[in-house]
């Protein structure tokens, strides 16, 4: 059940953010460096456990780009917002069904899977930016790689992923979900 893959890959994912330091460092995302990534997932978390808990999502007032939510206290901030996502998605009822992320209507294992996504996805975006390895169990990597696969188009569309990249044949399934997410999996900074 991919509820189950969240605990460790968000473990994973508070290791690599707990190691941050040059908030200046660009990253794999494309436009983002390490503070506007943050920013971004500190903006979205909020929406995204709105549609875990099948809530009205919050009303933020400014954009993301507008939003600056990364200060003095960001790790405890980032820290929060995970354990709670671990909270509301760790249990099977929040995959079931449908929700609304904003006003769109959807699989509530699609925001599941957007969740898990975030974590391995923006995960290794972070590693990567700040020079460190982003250690993913295979099966949380295999289901954002099929998720990735599910989502490609639409998400490309709406400038969520880039094109696609083609890796090896004996690609690693962390490798394969990053090709398919529109990451290279050679990026380096």
């Amino acid at each position: 059940m991919t509820a189950e893959l969240l605990r460790p890959a968000a473990a994973e994912f508070l290791r690599v953010t707990n190691a941050l330091d040059d908030l200046t460092l660009p990253t794999p995302c494309a436009g983002y460096d390490i503070r506007g990534l943050l920013n971004h997932l500190l903006y979205w978390g909020p929406w995204l456990i709105a549609a875990g808990r099948r809530e009205e999502p919050p009303s933020p007032g400014v954009t993301e780009a507008e939003a600056a939510l990364v200060g003095d206290d960001w790790r405890a901030a980032v820290e929060k917002q995970t354990s709670t996502l671990v909270d509301v998605f760790g249990t099977s009822s929040a995959w079931t069904g449908t929700t609304a992320l904003g006003t769109a209507s959807m699989p509530a294992a699609v925001v599941g899977d957007m969740v898990l996504g975030e974590f391995v996805l923006h995960g290794w975006d972070l590693a990567r930016a700040g020079g460190q390895e982003l250690h993913c169990p295979p099966e949380a990597a295999t289901a954002v790689y099929d998720s990735a696969v599910a989502m490609g188009e639409r998400a490309r569309s709406m400038g969520v992923y880039g094109p696609a990249v083609e890796v090896a044949a004996d690609a690693s399934p962390l490798e394969r979900a990053l090709g398919a997410s529109g990451r290279d999996p050679g990026w380096t900074r």
